[in-house]
């Protein structure tokens, strides 16, 4: 099954917005493999955010992921990333449409609550870069023959 890391950003910690935004992703069918609350640091976020290193926002980026916690969970299921993606919402909160994260729960393009891995690829070198060995879980779930039909349980 296909693992998408999110992390609900200070700005969501701070607003009390925790619950529900896990709870979005419980009640969608994606199982929580790992969750934690941690706190940031400049080497991570230098690492995490390396590919907007070059753009006049970074720093204002960074220092808003470390003014408080974050929470850092792992989901999985069938075409996990694209789901999270979509249930997320425009990284621009402003564009995000109701019913999405974003779309509910904030107002910024910067301040917009979440982040999500944006392709396989990239889920795959983010949950290792949030999770150590040891942290993620693998169960079967008591619904899972609920949540999925036939062919979709053939490529679990």
């Amino acid at each position: 099954m296909e693992k998408s890391l999110i992390l609900i950003k200070p700005n969501a910690v701070q607003r009390g917005l925790i619950g529900e935004i896990i709870a979005r992703f419980e009640r969608k069918a994606l199982h929580v493999t790992g969750l934690k609350m941690i706190q940031l640091d400049d080497a991570l976020l230098n690492e995490h955010y390396a590919h907007l290193r070059e753009r006049s926002f970074f720093t204002i980026l960074k220092e808003s992921m470390m003014v408080a916690p974050v929470v850092a969970m792992c989901v999985e299921g069938l075409d996990a990333v694209e789901t999270v993606r979509m249930m997320v919402g425009a990284t621009n909160s402003r564009k995000a449409l109701p019913g999405t994260i974003r779309g509910d729960f904030s107002m910024s393009g910067e301040q917009n609550v979440i982040h999500a891995s944006d392709s396989v690829e990239n889920a795959l070198i983010e949950v290792k870069r949030f999770f150590n060995e040891g942290e993620l879980f693998e169960y079967q779930s008591a619904v899972t023959s609920f949540e999925y039909g036939g062919e979709e349980k053939a490529r679990m």
